[in-house]
């Protein structure tokens, strides 16, 4: 039953979200070789940030807008207005992502990072990692949400109200729960000004720039136009601008990869257990709420999955491209694929659990 289910899942799956995981070990292999064979080129891309004290890489900056701006066009905000009607499933995923999602993250990396791992691990190392995996675990997923929700039948409209909200609290939460857990579970200081140009230059300004075009769009041409004809135009540029990034921080990574290669499997023990312990508490708690089953599901995976792309960006603004802290959001890419649709699957098959009624 578990094999049909992921069998299902991976035929409505497009060819390039399938082989995710594949794209990123192929793009692995580029960046490294590219970093190892031209390090001249990389240094001079690494150095080329938005004025003194920004640490916004330009090449990484423009390659994430071109990434996160088509997603942003694809929420839309105006589905807050029904918030109030459909409370309790909303809830359960506010209080798993901003609650209970980035504190359990910075238990697990202070506990394997610092203890379990130390042996491996040094002192140093150890807080880049947990600061990247905070930054992983505060960064609550945008965009692949749609495709795991959509995977395990659950309600689209719903869905979009969630991803909406969350994509607003995070215009303010994110920064400060940030700074406040890297600080406290690292020795690493966290610069609030760069926090704050990285929430500038990958939450604000692709929210902005997507709400508008959005809006001007469905003016124009009509909603069905919009998301039939304009936002699949989009797919392959999204994609593209995706691998490029991930080849230039595989290039900045280089010589970490080579040198530290069994810390990739380290940093994605913490990040796993959190991944499943996130997803397990909030479809525990959608269960025990009576929440309806098309509810539930996407709400599970938005507490699983991460904005990886905002993660990556702001961890690269923080503490460099080359940084473990960079690394460490990077393994997350790694895991996403075959991580989510193993709780995709889960989800199917224990669709029975919950009630079909109206979601409330």
């Amino acid at each position: 039953m578990a094999e049909e289910t992921i069998a299902r899942a991976e035929k409505k799956l497009n060819f390039f979200e399938r082989y995710l995981t594949l794209w990123v070990g192929l793009c692995m292999i580029a960046g490294v070789l590219l970093g190892k064979w031209t390090p001249g080129v990389v240094q001079v891309l690494r150095q080329m940030d938005f004025g003194d004290g920004s640490q916004v890489n330009v090449p990484i900056a423009v390659l994430i807008w071109l990434m996160i701006i088509p997603m942003m066009m694809k929420v839309d905000f105006t589905s807050i207005r029904n918030v109030g009607k459909k409370p309790r499933g909303l809830l359960v995923t506010l209080f798993v992502n901003w609650l209970v999602k980035p504190f359990s993250m910075a238990f697990l990396a202070w506990l394997f990072f610092r203890h379990v791992f130390a042996s491996w691990i040094a002192a140093g190392e150890a807080d880049q990692y947990i600061a990247g995996t905070i930054i992983l675990a505060a960064a609550p997923c945008t965009a692949m949400v749609f495709v795991w929700s959509y995977l395990s039948d659950g309600d689209p409209a719903y869905t979009l109200v969630q991803v909406s909200v969350n994509d607003l609290i995070m215009l303010f939460l994110f920064a400060p729960i940030v700074r406040f857990l890297v600080s406290g579970a690292s020795s690493l200081t966290v610069p609030f000004k760069v926090l704050l140009y990285s929430v500038v230059a990958f939450i604000v300004i692709p929210l902005a720039v997507g709400a508008s075009l959005r809006a001007w769009f469905i003016h124009r041409r009509g909603k069905d136009w919009f998301d039939q004809r304009l936002l699949p135009k989009f797919a392959p540029v999204t994609t593209l601008a995706l691998l490029v990034t991930l080849v230039f921080i595989f290039a900045f990574q280089s010589e970490n990869i080579t040198g530290k290669y069994i810390h990739v499997f380290l940093i994605a023990v913490p990040i796993l257990i959190q991944v499943y312990l996130n997803a397990s508490l909030a479809y525990g708690l959608m269960h025990l709420l009576k929440v309806p089953y098309s509810v539930a599901a996407p709400g599970a995976l938005i507490g699983a999955s991460n904005f990886f792309e905002l993660a990556v960006a702001t961890a690269i603004a923080l503490f460099g491209p080359g940084s473990g802290a960079a690394l460490a959001t990077v393994v997350g890419v790694l895991v996403e694929v075959p991580v989510m649709l193993s709780i995709c699957a889960a989800c199917n098959r224990t669709r029975s659990w919950f009630p079909t009624l109206t979601p409330s």
